[in-house]
Formats: structure tokens, sequence, C-alpha cells
């Protein structure tokens, strides 16, 4: 008898991609529809929705453009209805949104900790429960919610408080909203230091901190958006059937490269 096993694709899923339009996410969007998903791409840009949406229907797939802004549950529920209408129902949701300022513990002010929290942390809140009770309502039990955290979680890094916090509130969020959404599975990915136009400035090739950072990644390097997109794929899939409450860490060995000769 021929060995068989689930295939790692998301051909055929119905997915929405929450902050879909920029850096990690949208390269996670573009490689669902790359895949054969019907993918819709949102954020609370217009421009950028109008142009991402545009690739993704570029590769054949149905897609729709809206935007969204996790920080009002009206507009995440606007998004899940028109997902439903447009897709006929949806199998995997993907929040990946984040920033900050970088600000020190002692000078972020009290309305930037709460807006960070509010968009990166229960942001993620009201989009999970918002879809995972569409998903729960579908005849198929097999939907998928990935959530995009943060490498500085394990870290201290200055001056990114209020980011690191609300990542780290996502890891332990996600952990519980495993057991309380299953069967639909909730995993989140740590990625290590990428290469985003929200990093660019920040992370610039040439930089001090660019150096240090490629000088202890095991890889050499920062990451491209496209090298998280796999393991997306994967929790996304069917073959990630029994994986849920999970963190990966996708950081090109950086963590693995704390002591140097």
């Amino acid at each position: 008898m021929a060995y068989e096993h689930t295939p790692v694709t998301v051909a055929g899923k119905r997915a929405v991609v929450i902050g879909g339009t920029s850096g990690i996410g949208r390269a996670i969007a573009l490689g669902f529809a790359a895949e054969g998903a019907d993918v819709i791409a949102t954020s609370r840009e217009e421009k950028r929705v109008a142009e991402v949406t545009r690739e993704i229907r570029e590769q054949g797939v149905e897609t729709t453009e809206i935007t969204c802004n996790v920080a009002e549950r009206a507009s995440v529920e606007a998004l899940r209805e028109e997902v439903l209408e447009t897709l006929g129902g949806v199998d995997v949701l993907v929040n990946s949104f984040g920033g900050a300022a970088r600000q020190s513990v002692l000078d972020v002010p009290e309305a930037e900790w709460k807006r960070v929290m509010n968009v990166q942390l229960s942001g993620v809140y009201r989009a999970t429960q918002v879809f995972a009770r569409a998903m729960a309502e579908q005849d198929r039990q097999d939907g998928s919610i990935v959530e995009i955290g943060s490498l500085s979680t394990s870290l201290s890094i200055p001056e990114l408080a209020a980011y690191t916090t609300a990542k780290g509130g996502l890891e332990a969020f996600t952990r519980v909203a495993a057991r309380d959404c299953a069967p639909t599975r909730v995993n989140a990915i740590r990625p290590g230091f990428t290469e985003t136009p929200l990093t660019a400035e920040t992370y610039a090739e040439g930089t001090h901190r660019h150096e240090r950072i490629a000088e202890r990644t095991a890889m050499g390097r920062l990451a491209q958006p496209e090298e998280i997109v796999g393991a997306a794929i994967y929790l996304a899939s069917d073959a990630a059937s029994y994986t849920t409450g999970e963190c990966v860490t996708i950081d090109g060995g950086f963590a693995a490269g704390a002591f140097q000769e």
C-alpha cells in the first residue's frame, strides 16, 4: 500500500489576511493566492488595499476590495460579512498588523501605550473572536487562525516596551484561544528580524543595528517577508490538522547565535 500524507497547501481555501497590504502580511496574502486560495487582503489604507487586491485578482482567484480597522469592532464585523458574502465562507484568518514608535518605558505616553494595546492586542482578540465564531457556524470544522507575533517577546529590545508587551500578550492569547476555539486551530508565528517597509529605516543595510543582527544570526542576514510565507501555508493547511496552540519561530538561527567566539 502506498504511503499517503496530507499535502501542505492552501489551494481551495478561503482566506482573509488583516494587515495584508504590506510587509509579511502582504507576502502571505500573495503567497496564498499563488497557491490557489481565494484571498481577501485588507488594512486601513485604501490605496494599498486596492493595489494588493489587483495583484491577488491577477492570480485568478476570488477576492474583493475592503478596508478594515481592527481598533473598531464594527469594522471587523463588516469585514466578516463581506468575506462571507464574497467567498461563501472562511477557512483561514491571518492577523498580521503591528508597528509602534520607539520610546523608552520612561517616556512613552499613556495614550500611545493604550493605542498600541488597542490595535496589536485587542485587535487580535476582536478579529479572532469575530472570525472564529463564523468558522464555528460552518459545516466544515477545519478552520485555522494564524497570528503574527514577534521575536521581540524573547528578547529585551530597548524602547519597544509597548510593542513587545502586546506581542507577548498575543502569544498567551494564542494558547488560550487554541483551547477555547477548538476544533478551529489557533497558532502564531514569531518572525525574526525581517526587512519590511516598517523596519526599513531602523534596520537599514549598513547601519550598526543591521550589522549586529546579521552577525548574530546563523544565516548571516535579515529575513525577507516571503521567507515567512511557508510557515503560514503549513499552519493554514490541512497538513497541520493536529497543530494548535503553537508559536513557530522563524529567525534564521538568531536565537542560536548568542555566543560569539
